[in-house]
């Protein structure tokens, strides 16, 4: 069986690599990025109808100014970020299954002010007819460097799980610095665009049926199982 390997941020790191571990998985990789909060001004909630985000980050980093937006519905780009938002004391309106431009899309067809908060590195939108969306930004990610084990291992091989963009660039990144070899890595990803951002040269890109963490490591799972032609 191929080694896998995980490279989100925590704490998603943790919860994947011991989702992985139960299935029977041998688990490398550390986590690429480490999340901070940055400073951020809170606007008045009377200027919208709710808030659209993309990530349980938001709600991890936001700090003590989220409490004066609680009365608004949040939009959230899945089930985690839902529930993180839940956690936080906010009523959740709708949950995406198909990325943060889905979830917009499915707004459509309203006149809606939406206040999107997000990181600094984010996906852009186009936001239907009728909805309009302000950004605040909340937290950032800062870039760590692939371990030393992370590299020797990769070396020979496995499987790599992308949870985001962001991720994808920065993996390509190391690996040509390090001077890795990508054609013997076959990559499980979350979505097309995290796939284009992790650019060509693998050994096979895969995308998730659906953008899950569930339906992600499945996908490595398989491709683990699956013995070089």
């Amino acid at each position: 069986m191929k080694p896998l390997f995980l490279f989100r941020p925590e704490p998603g790191w943790s919860v994947s690599a011991q989702t992985a571990r139960d299935m029977g998985l041998d688990v490398h990789g550390a986590p690429l990025f480490t999340i901070e909060p940055v400073e951020w001004t809170v606007p008045s909630p009377d200027d919208f109808d709710g808030i659209l985000v993309g990530s349980a980050n938001a709600f991890r980093h936001g700090g003590k100014h989220l409490e004066k937006l609680t009365r608004l519905p949040v939009h959230a780009v899945g089930e985690a970020t839902a529930d993180a938002a839940r956690i936080a004391g906010f009523l959740v309106g709708l949950t995406g299954r198909g990325g943060l431009q889905g979830l917009v899309d499915e707004l459509g067809n309203r006149k809606l002010q939406l206040l999107r908060l997000a990181g600094q590195d984010r996906v852009a939108l186009r936001p239907p007819d009728g909805i309009e969306v302000e950004t605040r930004v909340l937290y950032r990610a800062v870039a760590e460097d692939l371990s030393q084990e992370s590299a020797e291992l990769l070396r020979d091989g496995g499987v790599a799980v992308l949870h985001s963009g962001a991720a994808a660039a920065r993996l390509r990144d190391e690996f040509d610095r390090l001077d890795l070899n990508s054609a013997v890595v076959d990559l499980a990803v979350i979505g097309p665009r995290v796939a284009e951002m992790a650019g060509e040269g693998w050994r096979s890109i895969h995308i998730a049926d659906a953008p899950g963490d569930s339906e992600l490591l499945a996908l490595a799972r398989a491709l683990c199982q699956t013995e070089d032609q």
